[in-house]
């Protein structure tokens, strides 16, 4: 039963009928953990906590910091030196005094994810970092629940939901964590500020339709939003069968009792020699024009990382596709995407110049 004043501040959520009453009861009786306090969990938390949700877990080990505050909307100028977590629910109690927040000031480990997929119904992943999203991953296939998941680089955000019963998890796309290095966090890369506002008020979004029950949760499909064309893209993402975290029992590794970030068996790169001995494959070359035109491969298609999210529909989704760069970081990158994208996709081990050095020592090498 709401009290008077829960009616009030809920009243525009109460209307609508596929919430009501009852919705807003599951609500208050849910237990929403937002692992990450930064770009995305800014957003996502100050939204669940306005929703209603019951108890809200607020999970950082970071401090606050004056380079977050141009995305890190739940933090403010006098609180740089905090806590995230201290700062966060001094926030959310003065935004809704009504819900319980349980901060929780720890470094995400393997072993700390599962604590939180016991204590709470659902979980928010805000990390920035592979070694969290693995870890919180094998969580929620071990625990048999769903978490939202959100990313941001740039100007380009995505987000989806994992974990859920005959949906697709993290390592479904990416068996094992890519290179040290390969893909820039935001402090290396850059990212506008209001581009984890939308992807974690999407993940919000998610979180509510999730507690409450109602409309269709991103189960299956990872949606994409490109800020600087305005265009959201949505891509369909399939169980894999042979996921080591998820798959069958043959084909699941044990907990790692670390970080959840260890290798899996299977990789998405292969070599020359396995290259040359292909057939109808499809080769996208993700390099730049000009390195192009020093050589490139026979009947490649030719389209440069920066282009590749949005040029797809030139390729054949029934035939399997290698991507190649110079040295193999960006076509592993590239590789990524068109897998998230649902591609059989591989990538050229040490790229084009490995291509001269082992295969062809005809290729020109830059």
């Amino acid at each position: 039963m709401l009290t008077p004043s829960q009616s009030v501040r809920y009243s525009r959520q109460l209307i609508l009928p596929e919430i009501g009453s009852e919705g807003q009861a599951r609500l208050a009786r849910a237990r929403v953990a937002v692992v990450g306090l930064g770009g995305l969990g800014s957003p996502a938390a100050l939204y669940l906590a306005a929703a209603g949700v019951g108890t809200l877990g607020l999970v950082d080990y970071d401090d606050v910091e004056l380079a977050n505050l141009h995305r890190q909307i739940l933090h403010g100028t006098s609180r740089i030196g905090q806590l995230k977590v201290a700062s966060a629910a001094e926030r959310l109690a003065d935004l809704n005094p009504e819900i319980r927040l349980e901060p929780i000031a720890e470094t995400l480990t393997s072993k700390l994810a599962e604590e939180l997929f016991d204590r709470f119904d659902l979980i928010l992943d805000g990390t920035d970092n592979f070694p969290a999203r693995y870890a919180i991953n094998e969580a929620a296939t071990r625990a048999g629940k769903p978490y939202v998941f959100g990313s941001i680089a740039r100007f380009e955000g995505q987000v989806t939901v994992f974990g859920a019963p005959d949906g697709p998890c993290y390592r479904c796309l990416f068996f094992e964590p890519p290179p040290e290095g390969l893909i820039p966090n935001c402090a290396d890369a850059g990212v506008l500020g209001v581009l984890p506002g939308v992807i974690g008020t999407l993940q919000a979004v998610e979180a509510i339709k999730l507690v409450v029950g109602i409309g269709t949760p991103l189960v299956g499909r990872l949606l994409s939003y490109d800020a600087l064309a305005a265009t959201f893209r949505e891509w369909q993402l399939v169980r894999e069968p042979a996921c080591p975290s998820c798959g069958p029992t043959e084909f699941r590794r044990p907990p790692t009792g670390g970080d959840g970030c260890d290798s899996a068996a299977l990789s998405f790169e292969i070599d020359g020699g396995e290259l040359a001995n292909l057939a109808d494959v499809q080769l996208v070359d993700v390099r730049e024009r000009w390195e192009w035109e020093i050589g490139h491969l026979p009947g490649a298609h030719h389209l440069p990382l920066g282009i590749l999210g949005g040029a797809t529909d030139r390729l054949d989704r029934n035939r399997p596709v290698v991507t190649v760069c110079h040295k193999g970081s960006r076509s592993l990158q590239a590789c990524l995407v068109l897998r998230a994208g649902g591609f059989d996709a591989r990538s050229l081990r040490g790229g084009l110049d490995a291509w001269a050095r082992l295969v062809d020592p005809g290729f020109p090498r830059y």
